[in-house]
């Protein structure tokens, strides 16, 4: 399987109920409906509560403006473009306040699946398992993947993902990129 590639841009933006910001679904798999992966780019303009997502691993990751602090449980998280990804449980009440206006942010969701996320800059190589799902986001810069000898550029604001057929090392090369791997 190729890399299936989604930029941000050729994507419509759906406005939050709640009027605090828009979201761009990048991937739903295996499904809208029924997804059990969930990657989308939100662009955030004022403070409100995250949507609730029972039985949801939230993974969060600010791309661009000042960042953000979410209050969860009590607890206090300010976040950068420069902070590692933070993972939540997604029915958690979670407030969000703005440090300096509006941000965008990354968003992976997972439901009944396992998986991790990671801000990568340079060059990384990852030992994959067959039937993984991964995907790498461009933030502000292209992105190199590399599996077996087959090299894919990704331009900025752009998600490339794919499910490995085999197993065995994914390269990548990146100045501001973030990597996804979602167990079978």
């Amino acid at each position: 399987m190729n890399w299936q590639i989604v930029r941000l841009d050729d994507v419509a933006a759906t406005p939050w109920r709640n009027g605090g910001g828009v979201t761009r679904e990048l991937l739903a798999w295996p499904g809208a409906q029924d997804w059990r992966v969930r990657m989308s780019v939100a662009q955030v303009t004022r403070d409100g509560p995250f949507s609730r997502f029972d039985g949801v691993q939230r993974w969060f990751a600010v791309l661009a403006g000042a960042g953000v602090r979410l209050r969860l449980d009590g607890a206090a998280h300010v976040l950068t473009q420069r902070s590692a990804p933070f993972v939540f449980d997604g029915a958690a009440d979670t407030d969000c306040r703005l440090l300096a206006g509006p941000t965008q942010d990354f968003n992976l969701m997972l439901r009944q699946c396992t998986g991790r996320m990671q801000r990568l800059q340079g060059r990384h190589a990852f030992g994959c398992g067959a039937g993984a799902l991964v995907a790498v986001y461009g933030a502000g810069n292209a992105a190199l993947l590399d599996v077996g000898g087959g090299q894919t550029q990704i331009a900025p604001q752009t998600l490339a993902w794919r499910i490995l057929d085999a197993g065995g090392p994914v390269q990548v090369e990146a100045a501001d990129a973030l990597w996804m791997e979602i167990a079978p």
